[in-house]
């Protein structure tokens, strides 16, 4: 196996490896634990993006595929179909997408960009690609038009020109509709004369037109509010001018202006009244009225409001021919931030239900846990408390986007995604099989007193915006316990419960952490002991914490927490139910500090937090704080820091300070992030924030487990193991009372065993394997109904801890029974226990630091997963530590990345890529290879539905217009070459579907031959219908002429 021994020192290439300094030892244990995981079994590729596509620009809808697509103001592609079918494309230029145009039903789309750029865009695979671009030098595009059935799209340009473009082969043609001498008007234009017909002119700047299916009738609308209905052959004045919500004077002078209608559709029935559906128009005195889509139909007016601003809209009709009825049925609306589609055909237009998880910015993201094969019966337990929180009012009908395939993928475990957000709000998503689904939603604010207005504001909250806004949460899947901390330093613990229960009185606890160094100069360590805080860190009584809120004469705030915990019953649904609220207090006129690392376990029922002051352990149980220490208590008299003695009561804030902690994190890494002190010296939290560098070390990571604390120990101890922003690891014991009744009476003994193992950087997580290399699961309590009658069987369910898997006869052989594993932000170690040496090392990066660290389980082994601010994703192998994948994927250009980039098991990760969106990758070759199965088909082979009827007469007679040879107009032999110089033509990488990258030897070449002769045969296809059609339409038409004429033999000339 090739080993990676060379040190790399510039930013993006790998680090080095560094063994450990004891190769005796290592040596025979690596030959004594088998690493199954090789470099092989890795491979790092993106998998599908969900959320609304964030900054929208333009939209289209193919009718007859049934296929929304979105583009975006950075290049964005996203394609949708029925729910579970979505895709993600990206143009390499970045330009935003100005325009959408379907082939409709070809399986094709053309994208133009504000680069003056248009592309064709291949439908026909999971992975659509870029067939052919044009770049325009001279011209800037503004709008493009591709008529149902054509081959060649129109491009409208800021001087008024209009190019034509083949489809087929990408090429311009040489005719060309010069209008750049006509500034305000509308013309139409005879195509095969090469003139305009008719001019309309408007006093009022034009925004939009849309043809009435007949072609005898226009309508535009203006930037005074009006719309005008033209008739083409009299173009000296409108037939009809309206103000839809213009105010109409008695005297019968023209109507007060309004605000421009910016798009207008017009849609006719066969039926009824045709629809007028615009964006805009409203009265200029609607001051502060949300933006509004207006429906006409008949005499009725609906006036739809929006939540956001209208980017574009589209109006589904029954059929693709514009010269037939239209029928609409539907309009969707693309907002700002949200995808609303309308029922045009119920009553009050109500909206239909939308299935793609487009919400998920409902409240800005501000942090994710990812969670893949998780419990069986998990995801229907949400998912049944979910839907009882479902609104009502939707539309009946099925939801109208439905084209494309479900893929075949294998992948059968369940996943779940949770997202926390700024109005304290957590959302459970189901995440199965690359598709996403919100299950539940918990509102944490429901805990707390209402704020109505600015001014009732409480003078203690420490944020200006989103006081309730989630910062970290700690989830045990199998008991379903959950645990958040918010920004206002509170703590919520939650238990699940599939019953409804009225809460008279909210649980709560307020614990004073705070760091005071100068208490420690008294040897007896008293002096100026504060509430819940411990004289000695081997104190193990539980505490009591009743503080009462309270200003000094001088006004500085005391034991006052940051919110106000709601006083009034709780009426708490099935679902997550409020079992504790911890709240930090102000100590002395200074406001608690965030915090930084949070821990729940079941098994124990304990739940530990900690920030830059200390730590804080927590029973929820029975509701009492067991240990409340500052850092330099852990290490006791071993503190291996030199540190200055510093006192809050030194730098009093005044009472009306307030401390800046909005998690809406800048977008672009500050410089002095990357100068980093190699030292033990330098602090950082796991969240990425700049913590105090003289004094402050924070707690930034736990971990519950039953292991050996001490050398001497002879058998395992229940421990918390707790890491510092310096690098330190230490442990603390647990000593558990039996389980049963016992366990609410008796009280848990907790002692800190002081400093075991040290690494440069920032701890950022620790796990435990057994002595085979398996790794070791946190303890657990399997999940019961809490609010069970108290003479149910749920209550007489014994609780048992999960046992904890050692193998006797290897632990024995090699006098170890556990390695630890621990990583920090430079460096990764592997420590043996109980006798506490390091066995495996490896220095992860030296220029740059790790923001996120997991052991993972994957199919054939565990590893190690790092994701590096310079962008590197790496994996190492356990316990070896060996470099297994290193690939420069994603630079951290944005701290969004970094607050919810996460790793689960079996090679998934995501973070969010945008404000609104969720980017989810894998970093398996297994996934990699089953990705295109799994991923949804965009295209489906459909008919296209029967062109209408022309009728009988208007066929006999000639009546109507007649087919324009276009081939013979626009092609070269009659328009000519176009010039050179106007466009450039770049063949796109195109893709064939199905050859992953081989696009040359003769598998490559099989598969285009048989897509060829596939869509050679579909054209055959279409000729045979074509030429069937025809026949049919002449033996109807020899038919009526037959029944004519025997209607007529016997008439006379003067009787017809």
């Amino acid at each position: 196996m090739k080993k990676f021994n060379i040190r790399k020192v510039l930013d993006g290439l790998t680090a080095v490896s560094s063994p450990s300094p004891s190769p005796q030892l290592g040596a025979k244990e690596n030959e004594l634990i088998p690493e199954t995981l090789q470099s092989e079994h890795f491979q790092l590729c993106k998998t599908v993006r969900h959320g609304f596509p964030y900054q929208p620009s333009s939209m289209a809808f193919d009718p007859v595929q049934k296929i929304l697509a979105i583009g975006t103001q950075n290049g964005a592609l996203r394609l949708f179909g029925r729910p579970g079918v979505e895709c993600y494309c990206q143009h390499e230029s970045g330009a935003a997408v100005i325009q959408l145009q379907f082939l409709i039903n070809e399986g094709a789309l053309v994208s133009a960009l504000s680069d003056d750029s248009i592309h064709l865009w291949n439908l026909r695979q999971k992975r659509p690609a870029v067939l052919h671009s044009l770049k325009f030098s001279k011209e800037r595009i503004t709008f493009c038009h591709l008529p149902f059935q054509s081959k060649w799209l129109y491009i409208g340009t800021e001087r008024g020109n209009i190019h034509l473009v083949n489809v087929e082969s990408f090429t311009l043609s040489g005719y060309t509709i010069m209008w750049n001498k006509i500034y305000v008007a509308i013309l139409l234009w005879d195509l095969k004369s090469k003139r305009a017909d008719y001019r309309y002119t408007y006093d009022e700047a034009i925004h939009s037109v849309a043809w009435h299916h007949e072609g005898k009738q226009f309508i535009c609308s203006h930037s005074d509010g009006t719309l005008t209905i033209w008739n083409i052959k009299s173009p000296a004045k409108p037939a009809q001018t309206i103000t839809p919500h213009g105010k109409q004077p008695k005297d019968g002078k023209k109507p007060e202006p309004c605000k421009p209608i910016l798009k207008v559709e017009y849609k006719t029935t066969r039926a009824g009244d045709p629809f007028m559906i615009f964006s805009g128009g409203l009265s200029y005195d609607t001051v502060g009225r949300r933006p509004c889509l207006t429906v006409m139909h008949g005499k009725s007016t609906a006036v739809l409001e929006m939540d956001y601003s209208i980017v574009d809209f589209l109006t589904l009709c029954e059929t693709p021919y514009p010269n037939d009825f239209q029928e609409p049925y539907a309009v969707v609306v693309l907002l700002e931030k949200d995808l609303v589609v309308i029922d045009l055909a119920q009553n009050g237009y109500p909206i239909f239900e939308n299935p793609y998880p487009m919400m998920i910015h409902e409240s800005p993201v501000t942090c994710c846990e990812y969670l893949a094969d998780c419990p069986v019966d998990l995801i229907p337990a949400l998912y049944s408390v979910g839907s009882r929180q479902k609104r009502q009012g939707y539309s009946k009908k099925e939801w109208p986007i439905s084209g494309g395939n479900w893929g075949l993928g294998t992948q059968s475990y369940p996943e779940i995604i949770i997202t926390g957000h700024a109005d304290g709000s957590v959302k459970f998503w189901d995440a199965s099989a690359i598709m996403l689904q919100v299950l539940y939603k918990l509102k944490t604010a429901k805990v707390f007193e209402k704020v109505r207005c600015k001014e009732e504001k409480p003078s203690t909250e420490i944020v200006d915006e989103d006081p309730f806004a989630i910062q970290l949460m700690s989830w045990c899947p199998e008991s379903r316990m959950l645990c958040v901390a918010g920004v206002s330093a509170h703590v919520i613990i939650y238990r699940f419960s599939k019953q409804e229960i009225t809460t008279e009185v909210v649980q709560l606890l307020e614990v004073r952490l705070q760091y005071e160094l100068n208490d420690l100069e008294s040897p007896e360590g008293g002096g100026d002991q504060t509430p819940g805080t411990s004289p000695s860190p081997q104190t193990t009584a539980p505490q009591t914490h009743t503080s009462t809120s309270s200003n000094s004469s001088d006004g500085i705030r005391d034991n006052i927490p940051c919110l106000k915990v709601r006083s009034s019953p709780l009426k708490q649904s099935s679902g997550y139910q409020v079992e504790l609220v911890v709240q930090l207090v102000w100590v002395s006129g200074e406001p608690p500090q965030q915090i930084s690392s949070l821990a729940i376990n079941s098994c124990y029922g304990l739940v530990v937090f900690g920030n830059s002051n200390g730590l804080a352990v927590v029973d929820y149980l029975q509701k009492t704080v067991l240990l409340n220490l500052g850092i330099m208590e852990l290490y006791s008299s071993n503190d291996p820091y030199q540190r200055q003695l510093r006192s809050p009561r030194k730098s009093r804030q005044p009472s009306g300070a307030k401390m800046s902690r909005k998690l809406s994190l800048p977008t672009e890494l500050k410089p002095d992030l990357d100068n980093r002190d190699n030292s033990f010296s330098r602090s950082r939290s796991s969240s990425v924030t700049s913590i105090d560098k003289e004094a402050r070390e924070a707690v930034t990571s736990f971990h519950f487990c039953e292991t050996y604390n001490r050398k001497a120990d002879g058998g395992l101890t229940s421990s918390l193991w707790v890491g510092t922003s310096l690098g330190t690891v230490l442990a603390i014991s647990l000593s558990m009372p039996p389980g049963g009744e016992q366990r609410l009476l008796q009280p848990v003994i907790v002692s800190p065993c002081g400093t075991l193992v040290r690494l440069k950087g920032s701890i950022l997580r620790m796990a435990f394997l057994d002595s085979t290399g398996s790794l070791l699961p946190s303890a657990f309590e399997p999940w019961y109904e809490p609010n069970a009658p108290a003479n149910g069987e749920e209550r007489d369910k014994v609780r048992k801890r999960r046992p904890v898997s050692v193998s006797p006869s290897t632990s024995q052989e090699l006098n170890e029974n556990q390695y630890a594993v621990v990583c920090s932000e430079k460096q990764a170690k592997v420590i043996s226990l109980p006798s506490q040496t390091c066995v495996f090392k490896h220095n992860i990066t030296e220029t740059s630091f790790v923001l996120r660290a997991d052991v993972v389980q994957m199919n054939a082994g565990i590893c190690l997963a790092c994701f590096c601010a310079n962008g590197h994703i790496m994996t190492l192998s356990l316990p070896g530590l060996r470099p297994l994948l290193d690939v420069n994927y994603l630079p951290l250009t944005d701290m969004r990345i970094a607050r919810t980039f996460c790793f689960t098991n079996l090679g998934q990760a995501l973070y969010l890529i945008s404000p609104t969106e969720i980017q989810r990758i894998t970093y398996s070759q297994e996934v990699c290879e089953n990705l295109q199965e799994t991923l949804g088909e965009l295209f489906t082979p459909v008919e296209t539905p029967e062109a209408p009827n022309r009728g009988f007469f208007k066929g006999l007679f000639g009546g109507g217009a007649q087919s324009l040879d276009r081939e013979d107009l626009f092609g070269e032999s009659g328009a000519g070459k176009a010039p050179r110089s106007l466009a450039q033509h770049i063949p796109g990488p195109g893709g064939i579907e199905g050859m992953k990258g081989a696009a040359s030897g003769i598998v490559g070449d099989l598969a285009r031959a048989r897509i060829a002769l596939d869509e050679r045969g579909q054209k055959l296809s279409d000729v045979e219908e074509r030429t069937a059609a025809m026949m049919a339409s002449a033996d109807s038409f020899s038919k009526h002429a037959h029944e004519m004429m025997l209607k007529c033999k016997d008439k006379k000339w003067y009787q017809f």
